[in-house]
């Protein structure tokens, strides 16, 4: 069974930093692509970055340069490093698995950012 665990979140200033945490178990963990994804309420989820099983990221235009996605294949970890965070990151963050060979979703529950002085 596919488990992916969320840590991480929390109450954060203006401009002040937070790293998210997402723990995978139950699949081999290099086979998949991970993601970040978050929804504010009263909107959709929206991608916010993305880690491919070999390493490349891509950035929603609206965290590019303030947020950075790695991955630790040994741990079966995949990270999202937040600075400079803004009122507007305030969402539920969700952590997405796809798996290269049969193209599987999984979610993780979703840790809440809430920014805000």
């Amino acid at each position: 069974q596919v488990q992916l665990v969320e840590s991480g979140g929390g109450l954060v200033q203006p401009g002040g930093s937070a790293r998210l945490s997402c723990a995978a178990s139950g699949i081999i963990f290099s086979i998949l692509n991970m993601g970040w994804f978050r929804q504010a309420p009263g909107n959709e989820r929206e991608l916010v970055a993305t880690i491919t099983s070999g390493g490349r990221t891509n950035y929603a235009d609206s965290v590019k340069g303030r947020f950075t996605i790695s991955r630790d294949n040994a741990k079966k970890m995949v990270y999202l490093q937040m600075n400079s965070l803004k009122p507007e990151d305030t969402a539920a963050y969700y952590c997405q698995a796809v798996s290269v060979p049969t193209v599987s979703t999984y979610w993780g529950q979703g840790t809440q950012v809430t920014v805000s002085s």
